[in-house]
């Protein structure tokens, strides 16, 4: 499978999600490993890095937790990523 199918599909989870559960990375490798038997942790870890080094997701911290979350417009209009 390639990089940008899985991110394809962990940007498609992470919008299936909003609003319902915010998912910690775990939870994000649990769901694309149980899916695709083929795909390690580490490739599933590289296609996220590379979303949250573009700016497609983000981290977030709230409750004493870290998240990975789609970051809002207002957010990428203020970091001028659009």
């Amino acid at each position: 499978m390639e990089e940008k199918e899985i991110q394809d599909e962990i940007f498609a989870y992470l919008e299936k999600m909003k609003g319902k559960k915010k998912l910690k990375e775990k939870d994000i490798y649990k769901k694309m490993m149980a899916d695709h038997a083929e795909l390690d942790k580490n490739t599933v870890k590289t296609a996220l890095r590379a979303m949250i080094n573009v700016g497609k997701v983000m981290y977030s911290y709230g409750g004493g937790a870290s998240s990975v979350e789609i970051p809002s417009e207002e957010y990428l209009k203020e970091k001028g990523l659009i």
